[in-house]
């Protein structure tokens, strides 16, 4: 497939943008080269986009960055997304697609609840170790929606697959009233940004402590997630009637 005609800036690379060259085909003349087919062209522009976004968050990067870290014109880059606001959203959901898609194929309904938190954190950090620049833009704009919608999908996928996890149990018992249900519903509800929000903050931790050992890390995750769910679990709430 060649690109659009209306992306004719290949033919003629930018400034210090080489074309690429491509294999002499039945009839051509020797040393042909062709353009940058159109959906090459896209993966290049928003990997490029990716790094810059990751390494300078949505308000800082400008469309030159992006263009100069893929080193093509700007009027090219302008030619593939219309506005810096449109190349964010395709990097996000980018990013949203791939890491749910871990996400959920780290969980196993037949397993041990305890097991799968503990799948997911090792997911998380796989997925910051192999994809640094889409966790730096992750962790820079999970919380701002207004910048990043797609976070915004993200963050829900992440509370639904953690609430999922925390109610397993009590959505099969047939003994639990629909009252008592809402009541664990709510109290997931309350504790699933808590949960995320530590597995999250661990990745980053670690990622900057490279010196501790990553299984040390994600036990410790697991072990404050799990150990401070068992806790609640049971009753246990922390007294603060009598305190001076």
């Amino acid at each position: 497939m060649t690109d659009r005609t209306g992306d004719a800036g290949d033919a003629a690379a930018a400034p210090g943008e080489a074309p690429e060259a491509a294999a002499p085909s039945a009839g051509a003349a020797a040393g042909a080269r062709r353009r940058m087919s159109h959906a090459r062209r896209r993966e290049q522009l928003l990997a490029a986009a990716l790094g810059e976004f990751g390494r300078r968050g949505y308000h800082l990067t400008q469309m030159d960055h992006v263009a100069a870290a893929a080193r093509v014109s700007k009027a090219l880059l302008y030619q593939h997304f219309g506005s810096k606001e449109e190349l964010f959203v395709e990097v996000t959901e980018m990013i949203v697609t791939e890491l749910t898609g871990r996400l959920n194929a780290a969980v196993a309904p037949a397993r041990a609840s305890v097991d799968n938190i503990a799948a997911i954190v090792g997911a998380l950090f796989d997925y910051a170790t192999e994809e640094p620049d889409a966790w730096a833009l992750v962790i820079r704009h999970l919380d701002k929606p207004e910048v990043g919608p797609g976070l915004h999908e993200l963050r829900e996928r992440m509370g639904t697959a953690l609430a999922d996890i925390l109610l397993r149990r009590r959505r099969a018992d047939p003994a639990l009233s629909p009252a008592a249900l809402e009541v664990n519903e709510r109290r997931a509800r309350l504790l699933v940004p808590l949960m995320y929000g530590a597995m999250l903050s661990m990745v980053s931790w670690w990622l900057e402590h490279p010196d501790t050992p990553r299984e040390r890390a994600e036990r410790m995750a697991v072990e404050f997630i799990w150990l401070g769910l068992d806790r609640l679990r049971h009753g246990e709430r922390l007294d603060r009637s009598s305190k001076p």
